[in-house]
């Protein structure tokens, strides 16, 4: 799929770039609104994704343009302005969506497939033609259930065959959907494409002729049915499985990688590329903030003139977009507060100056002190975050510095701190911003372990207490005790205040951050959940809901495409309705406790039914629990987590 970018941040354009490549979209970037004009009407596109803030012509006025001009691909705005008035502009300008700056790059990838879904001719979340079966989610093709290990252009090119399966692709066609407009491949590199994907599909199973050729025309997928296949020519692969496609022996493009590997597992490798580019990066947002305090001195002065204002409203407007890149959401909200300010309607006065100084100040601080880019900074929503209760804080950098290298998010709370939020009563969930996955306690060395033994940390409170309320509170919290006390006595009074694990001090960081990971693995939990309800309002908000427990949804809202999606997904959990279309929800479970295969699958009821008679009806044809809307999601996470839980402890 071909992707229009219109983005005039360096930056945002090096990040966007990898994160559609490694999803497999090909992309044409330009910097400002006309040379987007002269591309989106030149070049045929899947998707545009605009800036608001562009050159020579804003991203609203493109929009318009395009849409006066009856251009109907797909629009989706990218703005670091996030108000109201701003999305109902874009939206009233013809967009499809829009997204603010600083986005999750999870949340933009699922809305650019959303888009593409809902402009294509096959609207469903999985594509299927016969037994071929291709995921956009996952980018995952199986034929028959056989996985097929495509390189990134063989997966490309029957992406697109897919997404039209009625439509005969030119050769033509195929290169200017499938390379951007920079690259200039010979039509005998598509053959040669069509050749190797043939032989893959033929591997596993498919006919010779399932990508078929029209000679004079292009390729197409062979239809499934008997009528529609002798319709073909009697020249195409029915009556000789060897073309032009076959015999042609021209080389690969250099630029095509070899086998994809899914984006959950290069999350390593995406942080490591933040990184790099943090690097070159920090040294320019530097140089911007130069011309902040020049606006700052300016205004002190009462010489700031409108255009300077201007310019620095739209630095500020910037830099709140590339920083959201890198997750530094503090100096985000730094950014948009100058912004603000500086977009006033009325012009600033030296009164001001103390403010903006403040703010500027503030901001070079926070990203002069930013040496590196934690995986706690990444917004994927998917890493475990392990909270250090300690008041070492060289023990908790060093820790720090090595939980970013696997990729586990680090919250830091003072033992102080920490006994005053139990005493309290204040939530976990409060204290420290979400529910951690692993507690590491730290005990204070010995010189100062007996203060903290005798209670002075806190009146009426020692550590063992501390230990214990968190253990009562969160029994499935997995807590990690580390001290230089270790002595067997030590020890047992840590697995009596509910401890799961205890290290003896001194220890490497790398030790440490280890056994927290192992601990993670061993009580890890897949959580694929696929729900199918005929609500489509309902079905956008579930992912969401769901979000902070780390599930992994896929959303239904077609009941005859029930039985395909549940085979290519395999859910851990399934999430019905009762009232459906055609089919019921009730009937749904029936089919699948009458399968041995899916006889243990978890299926727990969402309905509006609230009566006595529906909910026992449920549980007759199998289902392990039930649930009325509406639901909270804290409610409907912890819901299907015992149900997965209970299978866990089956399964061992």
């Amino acid at each position: 799929m071909k992707i229009l970018l219109v983005e005039d941040d360096d930056i945002l354009i090096k990040v966007l770039n990898k994160n559609l490549a490694t999803h497999h979209y090909v992309v044409d970037v330009v910097k400002d609104g006309e040379m987007g004009w002269t591309y989106g009407s030149t070049f045929e596109y899947d998707l545009i994704v605009l800036d608001i803030m562009l050159p020579k012509l804003d991203g609203i006025s493109l929009c318009k343009r395009l849409r006066t001009q009856g251009y109907t691909v797909p629009i989706l705005l990218l703005t670091a302005q996030d108000n109201i008035t701003a999305k109902v502009q874009g939206l009233d300008a013809g967009a499809d969506d829009y997204v603010v700056k600083p986005f999750d790059p999870i949340e933009l990838i699922a809305r650019i497939r959303a888009l593409l879904r809902r402009g294509s001719n096959n609207p469903f979340p999985l594509l299927t033609w016969g037994d071929l079966l291709l995921n956009p989610s996952t980018c995952e093709v199986s034929y028959n259930g056989r996985p097929l290990n495509l390189t990134t252009m063989e997966y490309d090119l029957l992406e697109v065959l897919l997404r039209n399966c009625q439509h005969v692709f030119s050769t033509e066609e195929l290169l200017d959907r499938l390379w951007s407009s920079e690259e200039f491949p010979s039509e005998a590199t598509v053959r040669s494409h069509i050749r190797r994907v043939r032989h893959k599909l033929v591997a596993a199973g498919a006919p010779h002729d399932f990508i078929a050729t029209m000679h004079g025309r292009g390729y197409y997928l062979k239809a499934t049915n008997t009528e529609e296949s002798t319709a073909r020519s009697p020249t195409s692969h029915a009556s000789n499985p060897i073309d032009e496609a076959e015999i042609d022996v021209s080389l690969e493009t250099l630029s095509d990688s070899p086998k994809y590997s899914p984006p959950a597992d290069s999350q390593q490798q995406y942080l490591a590329f933040l990184n790099e580019t943090w690097k070159t990066t920090k040294a320019k947002i530097l140089d911007q903030i130069i011309v902040l305090l020049q606006t700052v001195r300016d205004l002190q002065t009462n010489q700031l003139k409108p255009q300077k204002q201007v310019q620095a409203q739209q630095v500020s407007h910037k830099l709140a977009g590339t920083l959201g890149i890198f997750g530094l959401n503090k100096t985000v909200q730094i950014a948009r507060q100058l912004e603000y300010w500086l977009g006033g309607r009325e012009p600033l006065q030296p009164k001001h100056a103390p403010l903006m100084k403040t703010l500027v100040m503030a901001l070079q601080q926070e990203i002069e002190q930013t040496t590196i880019i934690q995986m706690s900074q990444v917004p994927n929503g998917q890493s475990p975050l392990l909270l250090i209760v300690s008041s070492d804080n060289d023990f908790n950098q060093s820790l720090a510095a090595v939980a970013a290298t696997r990729g586990i998010r680090i919250e830091i709370a003072p033992l102080l701190d920490m006994a005053k939020a139990l005493l309290t009563t204040e939530s976990l969930f409060d204290a420290v911003g979400q529910n951690p996955d692993v507690v590491l306690l730290r005990l204070p060395t010995i010189s100062s372990t007996s203060a903290v033994m005798d209670g002075s940390t806190l009146p009426g409170t020692n550590f063992w207490e501390i230990l214990q309320i968190l253990a009562q509170r969160y029994p499935e919290l997995p807590i990690v005790v580390m001290s230089d006390r270790s002595e067997l006595s030590d020890r047992l009074e840590v697995m009596r205040r509910g401890g799961k694990l205890f290290l003896a001090a001194p220890i490497p960081p790398e030790q440490v951050i280890d056994t927290a990971v192992n601990l993670l693995r061993g009580s890890e939990i897949t959580k694929k959940v696929m729900i199918l309800d005929d609500d489509r309002e309902w079905l956008r908000t579930l992912p969401t809901l769901l979000k902070p427990w780390g599930f992994k949804v896929t959303t239904l809202a077609d009941p005859q495409q029930f039985w395909t999606v549940l085979q290519a997904v395999t859910p851990d959990a399934l999430v019905l309705d009762v009232n459906m279309p055609q089919i019921s929800g009730f009937e749904l479970c029936q089919i699948l406790r009458s399968d041995p295969h899916w006889q243990r699958l978890p299926v727990l009821f969402l309905s509006v039914l609230t009566d006595s008679a529906s909910q026992n009806q449920a549980f007759t044809v199998g289902a392990d629990d039930y649930l009325c809307k509406p639901v909270k999601g804290v409610e409907l996470a912890n819901r299907i987590l015992r149900r997965l839980q209970r299978v866990k402890a089956w399964a061992g």
